[in-house]
């Protein structure tokens, strides 16, 4: 499956609402991934609300990224 995230929009509890290209929006609870080491740091959420789409989905500065794939399976549709 090859899906694009086309934006991205920080909510409230470490959701993301997620747009993909073909229109569909999906809501993804981030709060499990944030005890993985990588994923540490956007437990500020101050930080967390700094997500921007870049390459095709969700990206914090240069170094943490979640793949679209993970973003489409793992959300709700909305």
């Amino acid at each position: 499956m090859v899906v694009y995230v086309s934006s991205v929009e920080p909510k409230d509890n470490y959701n993301l609402l997620v747009t993909f290209e073909n229109g569909e929006r999906r809501l993804v609870d981030c709060a499990s991934l944030l005890e993985k080491t990588v994923y540490r740091p956007l437990k500020n959420k101050a930080f967390f609300d700094t997500v921007k789409m870049e390459y095709g989905t969700a990206v914090w500065n240069s170094r943490i990224d979640i793949s679209p794939e993970y973003l489409y399976l793992n959300g709700v549709k909305v």
